[in-house]
Formats: C-alpha cells, sequence, structure tokens
C-alpha cells in the first residue's frame, strides 16, 4: 500500500516563508519651535490692604508694656491725728483691745504705764510688736504710748501690732500701703469657739460610760 501524502516534516520545508512587515524608523529629532516674541508686561492694579481687625486678646504683643501701671484705689485710713499731732490707732484681737498713741520721740515705748519688754517679757511678743516699725523705718524715731486690757498675752500682742500700724497709717499716709502689703493693717477675727450644750467644751464630748 503506497502513501502519498506528504509526512509533517514535509509540509513545514515545503511552507513559503512569509516576509515580516517593514518597521519605518521613527524620526528621533525633534521639531524646532521658533521664540514666540514676548507680550508687554501689564501691571496689576494696586489693591489696599484692609485694616487690621484687632482680636482683643494682644497675646505676645508689646501694648502690655505699654500699658500704665494700675493705680490703686485711696486707703481707707482708721486711724485720726488730733491738733497736737498725735496719731491714734485702735487694734483688736480675741477680746483684747489696745489704743497706742504715736507722736516724735526717742523711741520710748510705754505699755499701761511700764515698759514694752517688762510688758511683754516674751521675746516673740516683742518681735511681732517691732515689726510695723521697722517695716516703715520709724523705730527710734517716735514715743508710743499704748493702753491695753482684756485677753492673754497673744491677744494683747495683736491687738498692739494693728494699733500701731493703724496709727502709723493715719500719721503718714504713704505709709499705708507699705503697711497693708506687710499684712499689719489685717485684723486677725479668728476668735473661740463657743461652748455647745451636751459637750463639755466646743467639740470635745463628755466620756462615754458603756455601763
Amino acid at each position: 500500500m503506497s502513501t502519498d501524502q506528504p509526512t509533517p516534516e514535509e509540509e513545514t520545508t515545503d511552507a513559503p516563508e512569509v516576509a515580516a512587515p517593514e518597521v519605518q524608523a521613527a524620526d528621533t529629532e525633534a521639531p524646532v519651535v521658533e521664540p514666540t516674541p514676548e507680550a508687554p508686561a501689564v501691571e496689576a492694579p494696586a489693591v489696599e490692604a484692609a485694616p487690621e481687625i484687632s482680636s482683643g486678646l494682644d497675646i505676645g504683643s508689646d501694648a502690655d508694656e505699654a500699658e500704665e501701671p494700675v493705680e490703686r484705689p485711696e486707703p481707707v485710713i482708721r486711724g485720726k491725728v488730733d491738733r497736737h499731732g498725735v496719731a491714734m490707732g485702735t487694734g483688736r484681737r480675741k477680746t483684747s483691745v489696745a489704743r497706742v498713741r504715736i507722736k516724735e520721740g526717742n523711741g520710748e515705748f510705754i505699755v499701761n504705764g511700764r515698759k514694752m519688754d517688762q510688758y511683754f517679757p516674751i521675746l516673740r511678743d516683742q518681735e511681732l510688736i517691732m515689726r510695723p516699725l521697722k517695716a516703715a523705718e520709724m523705730a527710734g524715731k517716735v514715743d508710743i504710748s499704748v493702753r491695753v486690757n482684756g485677753g492673754g498675752s497673744t491677744g494683747q500682742t495683736g491687738a498692739v501690732v494693728l494699733g500701731i500700724a493703724r496709727a502709723l497709717s493715719a500719721k503718714d499716709h504713704s505709709l499705708h500701703h507699705l503697711l497693708h502689703d506687710g499684712g499689719f493693717l489685717t485684723r486677725d477675727g479668728r476668735m473661740v469657739e463657743r461652748k455647745k450644750y451636751g459637750f463639755k467644751k466646743a467639740r470635745r464630748s463628755f466620756q462615754f460610760s458603756k455601763r
């Protein structure tokens, strides 16, 4: 039996060759662009700046430095000066009342007819009494006479200090702010708490008995 059909190898070899389409090379040179003449510059119309609106905070600005210092209100003088130039002031602390009289002198200090260091032997009380005089730089320049009654040594000391400060502020009004900043013109309003019914003292109750 004869086979006249071509083999697969013969078919592949006898097939006509197909030429690939030729690819034209692209021009690599870019087209030359001629420069256009520059147009004349047109000036923009001037725009007026809007007025600045202050926010009211002024944080970090120099406005605070330019502010004037705040003036203090007029002081309330609680002492007085008589026609002889003697300054008088009344001080209170707890149940003690001190009436102080200050006049020009050499630093004499009398309390209830006795010298101050004899009437107040405790050194702490003497230092407290002399503090307003040292703050006003009047120690040794004025004579002080004090009449004090009621309370104990602590209450009388506080009353004398307040009375001296009030008398000094009445004698020289310019010393008022200095004495006020030092706390000498502020009355200490602390008092002993009253006893309550059913208690031994203000808050101390009687001993509880279970039987």
